[in-house]
C-alpha cells in the first residue's frame, strides 16, 4: 500500500502495524488508537492529513515520516514539472503553439493523493485567453479527456515523441 496524505489511517496500520507507536509519537491526540474500538472507527473516517492537523504537523511532513519507516520514497511539494515540451508538429492544432500557461504533473498528484482534475479545473479559472494547460501523465489520462470535452474544452492528447511513456494532453 502507497502511503498519502488521502490514506485512510485504518488502511495504513493495517498494512504496517508498526507504525502505531511512531504516529501516537508523533501526534499525542492518537494516543487512543490502542483502544480497538475508537481504532477502527476513527482510523477509517481519519485521513493523513486529519490526522496531521489533529497533531498540529505538516500532512507532507508526517506522510514522508512514515513513507520513510517503510521504505517508501518521499514526496516532493515542488515535484518537478518541467517535460521538454515538444515543437509542435504539422499533425497539431495551431492552437497548441508556444509555451503553456500552467503545466500539471498528474502522476505526481496522484502519489500525493491529489486528483488531476481537481487541479486542472481550479486551474481554468486563472487561464488567460489564447493560452492553455499541460497535463503531464505517465497513462492515457481517459476520464479527464471525457471531463473535459464534457465542459466543451478544446482538448488534444499525445504521446511525447521522445518518451513515449509521457501522455501530453493539453486544454484550453
Amino acid at each position: 500500500m502507497e502511503i498519502t496524505p488521502r490514506s485512510k489511517l485504518f488502511d495504513v496500520l493495517n498494512a504496517y502495524p508498526a507504525l502505531e507507536e511512531q504516529i501516537i509519537g508523533i501526534a499525542p491526540p492518537f494516543k487512543n488508537l490502542k483502544n480497538p474500538v475508537l481504532r477502527r472507527t476513527v482510523g477509517q473516517l481519519a485521513t493523513l492529513e486529519q490526522v496531521a492537523r489533529i497533531g498540529n504537523l505538516n500532512p507532507l511532513e508526517l506522510v514522508n515520516t512514515l513513507r520513510r519507516a517503510v521504505g517508501q520514497p518521499e514526496i516532493r511539494a515542488d515535484a518537478p514539472t518541467d517535460v521538454a515540451i515538444p515543437p509542435k508538429t504539422e499533425s497539431d492544432p495551431e492552437w497548441i503553439a508556444g509555451e503553456p500557461q500552467f503545466v500539471v504533473n498528474g502522476a505526481v498528484l496522484l502519489r500525493q493523493g491529489d486528483v488531476p482534475l481537481q487541479r486542472v479545473n481550479e486551474l481554468l479559472g486563472q487561464l488567460s485567453p489564447e493560452r492553455f494547460i499541460l497535463l503531464v501523465t505517465d497513462f492515457e489520462p481517459t476520464p479527464m479527456l471525457d471531463a473535459m470535452q464534457k465542459q466543451n474544452r478544446r482538448v488534444y492528447h499525445k504521446l511525447h515523441p521522445n518518451d513515449p511513456g509521457l501522455h501530453l494532453t493539453f486544454i484550453r
